[in-house]
């Protein structure tokens, strides 16, 4: 133990608390609000694509800001950005609970709350990092992750008892109050000193970065009116066809200009590396397959289970007319295989490789997606149940991912 954790510090073992519970709120964010599209749309006066995008605009600004949002907690500090980014957080959080309007909705809940996510979430794997080794580190590490899977997959239930017993806005209530316990806990953080020479944040990848995750996903949100791979419709900003009919997707032309300036990141940091300057990040990273690898994974991880649980929240109530609680213990079958995962994932770990869990999960996950798939027809008039040995396996599917 430190000196300064004596003085009232949390000891190593008790850092671990706000870290995942951080964690879980965050995942928690990001999956609750399905369940509630309906109330909030009826009750801002909004429609369901309105409220759709103030969901994957939270997502937008969570990813455009994530990898400055690093940097600046090698600057500055992993405790301070944790701690400024738990603010930022709940401030967002009290203003999506008195919005009046989706706009207000969009800049509390998307931006605010997209913000402070970017911030907090680099620290607290930091911490992590900093403050464990060896099994200890693994261990935690695995608990944040445990964290994060549980509170998305949970997301939809506890979301879906607060906005019929209570309303869509106590959820936000709710936030606020975790990130508080939060913010009471953090403070008595002592971390780690920082080692190594003063670091320097990079603006122009940093907007490059920014501007291309952003491009790709605003095109990603045209498909459903524009198409994929050509406008079925034309654009129009006025009186002035922008895009004509039959020509490229808005989706195409989005993403290839993001592209361009995802190239253009690149070459920015390699330029900075030529002259000597600090990157955004280092560029070696790009060619460590361990560490790309890991990245896809996750990233394939939170696409199964987040698209996942947008595409069914919205059939259940805008189709089946299910209301926020309903459509929570639906979804709640994903959590149920989380969780059992979960209870033996030390017993496959010590029995079986990671590789071949990875594989298993990514096999079991297909699995429930062919089972949704197959008994979708059923699904529409017919019993519910269709749709839960499929959500069981795309839970049970993704812990050993984690």
């Amino acid at each position: 133990m430190t000196k300064g954790e004596k003085k009232g510090g949390l000891s190593p073992g008790a850092i671990i608390i706000p870290l995942a519970l951080a964690q879980f709120v965050c995942s928690y964010a990001g999956s609750n609000m399905n369940v509630a599209i309906s109330d909030i749309a009826r009750d801002l006066g909004t429609s369901i694509t309105g409220v759709q995008t103030a969901i994957s605009f939270f997502t937008m600004t969570m990813a455009a800001l994530m990898i400055p949002g690093s940097k600046l907690t090698d600057i500055s500090g992993r405790k301070k950005i944790f701690l400024i980014g738990l603010t930022i957080y709940a401030t967002g959080a009290l203003i999506g609970a008195l919005a009046p309007f989706l706009g207000v909705l969009i800049v509390g809940y998307s931006f605010l709350e997209g913000l402070g996510t970017a911030l907090l979430i680099p620290p607290v794997y930091i911490l992590v990092t900093v403050t464990y080794s060896g099994l200890a580190r693994a261990r935690n590490f695995g608990i944040v992750s445990a964290a994060a899977g549980i509170g998305a997959a949970a997301g939809p239930l506890i979301g879906g008892v607060i906005t019929t017993t209570f309303g869509w806005r106590y959820s936000f209530i709710l936030q606020i109050i975790l990130v508080i316990v939060v913010i009471i806990l953090g403070l008595r953080i002592v971390e780690p000193p920082k080692e190594g020479p003063k670091h320097h944040f990079d603006f122009g990848s940093a907007i490059l970065s920014a501007i291309g995750l952003v491009l790709i996903v605003v095109g990603l949100q045209t498909t459903s009116t524009y198409g994929w791979l050509t406008a079925t419709s034309s654009l129009t900003i006025g009186s002035t066809v922008i895009i004509p009919e039959g020509f490229l997707s808005p989706f195409l032309i989005f993403l290839i200009v993001g592209f361009l300036f995802n190239v253009g990141f690149y070459y920015s940091l390699k330029h900075r590396e030529r002259i000597g300057k600090e990157p955004l990040i280092q560029t070696r990273i790009f060619h460590n397959r361990s560490s790309n690898l890991g990245l896809v994974t996750q990233n394939v991880q939170w696409l199964v289970l987040q698209g996942t649980f947008f595409v069914i929240s919205v059939f259940l109530q805008t189709v089946r007319g299910f209301s926020a609680i309903e459509t929570g213990l639906v979804l709640t079958a994903s959590t149920v295989g989380v969780l059992f995962t979960s209870s033996i994932a030390a017993r496959l770990a010590r029995r079986r490789s990671q590789r071949l869990l990875v594989r298993g999960g990514f096999v079991t996950t297909l699995i429930g997606i062919g089972l949704l798939f197959l008994f979708a027809e059923q699904a529409l008039s017919g019993p519910i149940a269709y749709f839960l040995p499929g959500l069981f396996l795309i839970g049970a599917g993704i812990y050993p991912r984690l």
